[in-house]
């Protein structure tokens, strides 16, 4: 039987071609960033192939990924060759991307420790620009059975509706709640607003026997738990 012709192979394909060939023939894995995004363009522009224009947008977040989950359709707009389709295809891509390691996360469901809440929480709030403070109900076992978004904006004591946390609470019958919060700055220490929230629900939530059990503080990279460090 005769070899394969050489212009069936990878290196004869066309530039733009030739990352969905290499996917095809050697598997996603011997893909660079560069080559798996320049898929999702398809084609270039007249002086760069498409893995090249994914290299230099790559290039522009210093080679990372989580970076380049955070451009817009505007930014990704200001390279030559991507067009408002592309981007899209982009930010999409990325967006479920992100989506997905959230859902990896709460497949563990069971709560063990202030690590195991950031998995779960990072993906939904560290990388956001504004604020957003959540709930987290636990039932006696420490799992999961739902979060939910409390407020979103400026933290302060007046926009905990702690009426609405206990009803909720005690709806899904839940045992035990974490408090998470996100701090856009990076930084991870406590406010006097972060401190009396975590009182006001800590006080209410114990005359129905529902125990605060941490508050967390997240960021992109980082945490602060309340209860690691002895002040819940």
């Amino acid at each position: 039987m005769k070899e394969k012709s050489d212009s069936f192979t990878i290196k004869n394909w066309s530039q733009d071609d030739q990352p969905r060939e290499k996917l095809l023939y050697k598997g996603k894995a011997a893909l660079s960033d560069a080559e798996l995004v320049a898929i999702l363009i398809g084609s270039g522009n007249r002086d760069e192939s498409a893995v090249e224009l994914c290299k230099r947008i790559l290039a522009s977040v210093d080679n990372n990924l989580s970076e380049l989950g955070k451009l817009t359709v505007q930014q990704l707009m200001k390279f030559k060759g991507i067009g408002e389709a592309k981007a899209i295809t982009i930010v999409a891509a990325l967006e479920l991307g992100r989506r997905r390691r959230g859902e990896e996360a709460l497949e563990r469901k069971k709560i063990t420790s202030s690590v195991s809440v950031f998995e779960v929480m990072q993906p939904l709030i560290g990388e956001l620009q504004h604020e957003e403070f959540w709930i987290i109900y636990l039932n006696n076992s420490n799992k999961v059975i739902q979060k939910d978004q409390l407020s979103k904006g400026g933290i302060t004591g007046t926009l905990v509706d702690v009426r609405l946390v206990l009803k909720t609470a005690l709806s899904v019958v839940a045992t035990g709640l974490i408090l998470v919060h996100n701090h856009p700055s990076g930084a991870l220490k406590p406010s006097e607003a972060d401190k009396q929230i975590t009182q006001k629900l800590k006080l209410a939530s114990e005359s129905l026997d529902i125990k605060v059990l941490d508050h967390l503080i997240i960021t992109e990279n980082a945490y602060f738990s309340f209860a690691d460090e002895g002040i819940l």
